[in-house]
């Protein structure tokens, strides 16, 4: 029986790996020196992640993390799992240059293209839902070796690790490390379940909680990539969390889950409609909303050409909105390329930075302060905080010191000693507000 169950396990091997590739990226970064980042002197940087051929036209799904930054992107393929020895598996692998059709940052997934034909592929598990206890198998490159393939099973489904972000995820215990990120997470069929894209660890390898986007994600992105080149969903001008015990309580909200309206961006579609802050969201389309994860996709289904009825639950009152859908996308990437590392990188806060200019502005029409530093990307630095900065922040204030320019705020850094409290006015997804942290 357990010499039946080997050889199973190892046709499946054979059957899933020749569609999973290695992805080598290279581009440029500041120099590091005994934990130092020196960022005057740029130098070349390599990364290796893993992806899966989802169109025998070469199509391959990764995450966006991988490619971020790269110059230049190269994909490994091979035949297969290669046996110790096996000298007949020599020059098997094969290596294409590959190019970014499109990148989703919110669900941290990209689609490349390499130039091919009759690849091998795997199918998305589409038709059901996975289930916890669920045998998995973990391909990529750990580490750089290649086509490694680890066993698990699916600890939980629709994790969602930071309640106040709506993306969802698998947990798995199947072993995940460095250069698994991109590869898929495949059932005992073959067909994808998942995209591994990231580890809790407090030792930096795997401790047993990996968590994979789910496939019907991965899917719904990959379909708009290739038809489209970017991922369009609609939103509405609302800020909503997760309703927590403790905020039920001190906000007197009629019932201590699901989900509720923090902000409601002036003029936008929602606040026309009527949607009122502390409004509890029970239904978007006559579909329950039972959490942060089932409002996000709610939005993500919801045709371009159709008003979204939403209801809500104001104190005891019950009431229904039709609310127009605007077209959303990722302005950020208008910025891909702007950014140079040796100026606009400000070291504190592990970030890349543009001033706020006109040209800026002209993209940015419902920014509401005129003035500060917009946050291009993550570049961590020696000594650096974190300070829960995105990607499309806009930095408006440092302890009240008004920022203009990134100049402004490297100054007003530097006055900061260690242990200092720092206070950074922002602004995002045109919602104020306040981020604190001490400087080191």
């Amino acid at each position: 029986m357990l010499a039946q169950l080997s050889g199973e396990l190892q046709q499946l091997a054979s059957k899933v790996s020749p569609a999973v590739v290695q992805i080598e990226v290279s581009g440029f970064g500041p120099a590091e020196e005994s934990g130092r980042k020196d960022t005057a002197l740029i130098v070349r940087q390599r990364a290796i992640g893993a992806g899966v051929i989802v169109d025998a036209d070469g199509y391959i799904m990764t995450n966006a993390h991988v490619v971020a930054g790269a110059q230049r992107i190269r994909v490994v393929m091979t035949a297969g799992p290669v046996a110790l020895f096996d000298v007949s598996s020599a020059g098997k692998s094969q290596v294409l240059d590959a190019k970014v059709i499109g990148l989703q940052k919110e669900a941290d997934l990209a689609l490349l293209k390499v130039e091919a034909s009759n690849l091998p592929t795997l199918p998305f598990d589409l038709e059901r839902e996975p289930r916890p206890g669920e045998l998995v198998f973990a391909i990529g490159s750990p580490e750089g070796l290649q086509n490694s393939i680890t066993m698990g099973v699916i600890s939980s489904v629709w994790r969602q690790p930071d309640p106040d972000n709506p993306m969802v995820y698998l947990q798995t215990d199947a072993p995940i490390n460095s250069g698994n990120s991109g590869g898929p997470l495949v059932d005992v069929t073959g067909a994808i379940v998942g995209l591994n894209t990231f580890i809790l660890s407090n030792g930096g390898g795997s401790e047993g909680l990996g968590f994979a986007i789910p496939a019907p994600i991965v899917n719904f992105v990959y379909q708009s990539l290739k038809k489209y080149g970017h991922v369009d969903h609609v939103e509405i001008g609302v800020l909503a969390q997760t309703i927590t015990p403790t905020m039920a309580q001190g906000l007197a909200l009629a019932q201590h889950w699901g989900v509720v309206i923090a902000d409601v961006t002036p003029r936008g579609p929602a606040d026309a409609a009527g949607i009122k802050p502390e409004d509890i969201v029970l239904a978007v389309d006559s579909h329950p909303m039972l959490d942060l994860h089932m409002f996000a996709a709610a939005l993500y289904r919801h045709p371009f050409d159709r008003v979204l009825k939403i209801d809500v639950l104001r104190g005891e009152q019950r009431l229904s909105f039709n609310v127009p859908a605007i077209r959303a996308r990722d302005r950020m990437e208008q910025f891909a390329g702007i950014a140079d590392p040796t100026k606009n990188h400000i070291g504190p806060l592990a970030i890349l930075g543009l001033d706020l200019d006109d040209e800026l502005r002209s993209m940015l029409p419902d920014v509401r302060i005129a003035s500060g530093v917009i946050v291009v990307g993550r570049a961590q630095g020696f000594n650096s905080v974190s300070a829960g900065l995105r990607a499309g922040d806009v930095i408006h204030s440092l302890n009240r010191t008004v920022i203009e320019s990134v100049e402004q705020l490297k100054v007003a850094l530097a006055k900061l000693k260690p242990g200092d409290a720092a206070v950074l006015r922002i602004e995002r997804q045109g919602q104020l507000q306040y981020l604190t942290f001490e400087m080191q």
